[in-house]
């Protein structure tokens, strides 16, 4: 597997997760048609995940992705979600292009309004708030949230920001 066009590598690539835009995704307005992704479960303790599960996940689901060639042109537009159904069970959803042999090809369509965030994964729940009344000034309601996380722990320490993506279905 090549390392360079990992979204999330080892500890010695110094060019692991590229530099985040967020004004491309704050306050935007998004409209999805059977966007293709791939999707697994991971254990969570109350809502807490495993953070060595999370990566032996995506590093394997990452692996059929590329082996199948359906990554993203650009790193910069690869989206890997979180969504946070019960509070023992996570899902990932890796955006892919085509459908990957061998795992859970779904998709997810709907109209999503999202919002940039800089802060741990413990302040999620003041972000769903923050986002929730942002959606309320103009009459809508989110149905549904996932998290898509800009860095990497690593990336985050050496970028001096923890950015997030909050993707509000509504």
């Amino acid at each position: 597997m090549n390392n360079q066009s990992q979204p999330f590598n080892n500890i010695q690539d110094k060019e692991c997760c590229p530099k985040f835009k967020a004004e491309k995704w704050d306050k935007q307005t998004i409209r999805w048609d059977n966007k293709k992704f791939i999707k697994d479960t991971i254990p969570e303790l109350f809502h807490i995940p495993f953070p060595s599960m999370i990566s032996k996940k995506i590093t394997r689901m990452w692996k059929a992705v590329e082996q199948a060639g359906a990554s993203a042109p650009n790193k910069e537009d690869t989206l890997i979600l979180f969504r946070d159904p019960t509070p023992f069970k996570g899902e990932i959803y890796i955006a892919v292009e085509k459908d990957v042999p061998a795992e859970n090809n779904v998709v997810i369509s709907g109209n999503f309004v999202s919002r940039v965030f800089d802060g741990g994964y413990n302040a999620i729940p003041k972000f769903v708030k923050i986002i929730d009344g942002y959606l309320a000034e103009t009459g809508k309601k989110a149905k549904d949230y996932y998290v898509h996380y800009a860095y990497c722990p690593k990336c985050a320490k050496k970028f001096g920001h923890n950015y997030m993506i909050l993707f509000a279905k509504i």
